[in-house]
């Protein structure tokens, strides 16, 4: 099969008119659709199990996005037994006939962009532009990986002994559960469904709680896409019913999972058991959080970097693992580049996603309400409060731009994880001490660094221990093909998604050896 070379999804900016009236149209027809139903999917077929899961809008919580059939044990018995069954014509379908389901799957999310879009804004409280991002990444890895899975179904270069046909080649895992976040709430869902479908797998689908709908409008893409039944399973439920039993039952054969540490490290534990009739080793893809440092020395651009931090810090209200959730400045520059950062983050609008005026939106749900002002009443008793610090007034989940300044390293905010729109400035000497502030956390998944200097560019490549590091330019935005994303220690298993190497992570190699 004759396949152009990969390329990127443009992005939309909204900036004409044109796309601003086919948006706000995209919105109209969407909402036309709220309030619906969306039962499971096993085997192809719809199932309802008659409990459910409410999706609202994070911008208007009384507003009902959907609502989603939520998945028993029983039921995942069933959809196991289904994609087990599916598996068995799935993994030997030849590898461009699997990748040509992706392809079309992006062609039809091409052709519904805006529409998906429009789910987002109104589910995840995503911006025009975050929300669009969003599409694009997936139309992305839907045409990456179907690319690699092309190139990986080549034979493997071997140095046969004389005498000897010898061969090597890659065969797919088995029955995976996918467990993806809300925050990427259709990328990530579809970089992790991708990856493991078109290398041959089959696999149970359960969807963040807070975005189910999404889950089920790319459940519908697949099948549209010609995917066939039982090899994608939509199985929505909590974490702590379904996933953990997925994640234990003796049949499945690997997790894919995006979240949060102490879920990814309990899936971690539960994984490493061996029940009874299990065959084999789960393997566990997790990529889990950050605690995200921007490094400014005294040589930096300060305009840059200022601009840098508040769009890693508050694009998508920080609601993102790569988000800049700490800045460490050497001393000589501290004060200038927190009055400009303070300046930038104080003009920022914030209000309902769907208008396309505000920068920032909702953050998710009231429980992540809750989190966030915790961290920030700790802020106000530890550290110097300089601008935000509060919930603004509304129905909606909305917390305004929050800075903390003369941080100390070590403590509650510099270390933990927060997954809001908080940023920690801590004062470092001299450039060494900045390093070494940056590396101390359990994390280590993006980081950047503002510099003129080529030597310390150079150190930073060197020992700035994190996956992804960024150089002069912000920590968030990675892109498939371009930054293979992941990160080192506890930010997860580093296995570096939209990489040439991120479909091994759900194959197994396979050598025959034959006697001529």
């Amino acid at each position: 099969m004759a396949v152009e070379p990969y390329r990127h999804e443009p992005v939309l900016t909204f900036s004409r008119v044109e796309e601003q009236a086919a948006m706000r149209d995209a919105l109209a027809r969407v909402r036309t659709r709220l309030g619906r139903r969306y039962p499971l999917i096993i085997g192809g077929q719809p199932r309802d199990s008659g409990e459910s899961i409410v999706s609202v809008n994070p911008s208007r919580p009384e507003e009902v996005i959907g609502t989603v059939a939520r998945a028993a044990p029983g039921l995942i018995d069933e959809a196991l037994d289904a994609a087990w069954s599916a598996f068995a014509d799935w993994s030997r379908t030849p590898a461009a006939e699997r990748a040509r389901v992706l392809f079309k799957a992006a062609a039809i999310m091409r052709a519904r962009r805006l529409e998906l879009d429009a789910w987002e804004v109104l589910e995840a409280g995503k911006s025009w532009v975050e929300a669009d991002a969003d599409v694009a990444e997936a139309i992305d890895f839907l045409e990456y990986y179907g690319r690699q899975m092309i190139r990986l179904a080549e034979p493997v270069v071997l140095t046969p002994l004389p005498g000897e046909d010898d061969e090597a080649f890659y065969i797919p895992l088995g029955v995976g559960a996918i467990i993806p976040p809300w925050n990427f709430p259709l990328a990530i869902l579809t970089g992790m469904s991708a990856a493991a479908i078109v290398a041959g797998n089959t696999i149970l689908l359960k969807p963040a709680s807070a975005t189910p709908v999404l889950g089920a409008q790319f459940a519908a893409v697949m099948e549209e896409a010609g995917l066939p039944p039982g090899v994608l399973n939509f199985v929505p439920g909590e974490g702590a019913v379904v996933g953990d039993y997925l994640v234990g039952h003796p049949r499945t054969r690997f997790i894919s999972f995006t979240g949060s540490r102490e879920v990814g490290l309990r899936i971690n534990r539960l994984a490493a058991e061996t029940p009874p009739g299990q065959r084999w080793i789960k393997r566990v893809v997790a990529e889990l959080g950050g605690k995200d440092a921007i490094v400014v020395d005294e040589t930096g651009d300060l305009e840059a970097a200022a601009r840098g931090i508040v769009v890693s810090a508050f694009g998508f209200q920080g609601q993102k693992c790569s988000a800049c959730s700490r800045v460490i400045a050497v001393d000589a520059v501290y004060d200038d580049l927190l009055a400009r950062v303070r300046e930038m983050t104080e003009a920022l609008t914030i209000g309902p996603a769907e208008d396309p005026a505000y920068f920032m939106g909702p953050v998710i749900d009231e429980q992540a309400v809750n989190k966030i002002l915790g961290y920030i009443e700790w802020g106000k008793a530890h550290a110097r409060l300089i601008t935000g610090g509060e919930r603004l007034p509304g129905p909606g989940y909305f917390i305004a731009p929050t800075i903390f300044a003369d941080v100390v390293p070590g403590s509650k905010l510099e270390q933990e994880e927060v997954f809001g729109p908080v940023v920690a400035f801590i004062r470092a000497r001299d450039w060494a001490e900045a390093l070494a502030i940056a590396n101390d956390t359990v994390y280590g998944l993006t980081g950047s660094v503002y510099t003129r200097r080529r030597d310390r560019i150079q150190e930073a490549r060197q020992v700035f221990h994190v996956g992804n590091l960024y150089i002069n330019r912000k920590c968030t935005g990675a892109v498939v093909g371009a930054h293979p994303f992941g990160g080192f220690n506890l930010s997860g298993t580093d296995s570096k998604t939209g990489s040439p190497d991120y479909l091994l992570w759900f194959l197994q190699m396979k050598a025959v050896g034959e006697a001529l």
